[in-house]
């Protein structure tokens, strides 16, 4: 596993964050760890394939999945996660996962990506293995945590 590989996902996340709920994440430290979910959290997984396969999972406590589908939605207050906070939060991921897989192929590596599977019940998740982990500070809303789980 190669810690370029998590670059572009944290380089289009600190993009996308920025563009949609205008703040500047701050990257934390650089971990390899076993894949963990956390009660109370939502999970944003995205498969890959290509000359990479495997799963690129976001991981946010729902309070700060709330805060951002908020300010997704221009401040408007989200007090519990519908059906269209969990399509704009599903689409944050997809958004990141799409712009990362541009930047790895400027660097000459192709993956498609596969479309966003949002759980909250992390027990119907299945990823295994380590993974190479970033949180993201993203300020007053919160922290996201990215997990990349890269196969090959």
């Amino acid at each position: 596993m190669k810690a370029q590989y998590i670059n572009p996902f944290l380089d289009s996340a600190s993009m996308v964050i920025q563009q949609m709920c205008n703040i500047s994440p701050t990257r934390g430290e650089l971990s390899v760890k076993d894949v963990t979910f956390h009660d109370d959290h939502i999970w944003i997984k995205i498969g890959i394939t290509g000359h990479l396969s495997g799963d690129i999972i976001y991981g946010l406590h729902k309070e700060v999945a709330l805060r951002i589908v908020s300010a997704m939605m221009g401040g408007f207050p989200i007090s519990e996660m519908d059906e269209m906070g969990r399509s704009a939060i599903s689409e944050l991921g997809n958004m990141i996962s799409g712009n990362a897989s541009a930047l790895l192929f400027n660097q000459g590596v192709t993956i498609d990506i596969t479309p966003p599977q949002l759980v909250d019940d992390h027990g119907s998740l299945h990823a295994g293995g380590q993974a190479l982990t970033v949180p993201l500070d993203l300020g007053d809303l919160g922290r996201l945590e990215i997990q990349v789980v890269v196969l090959t």
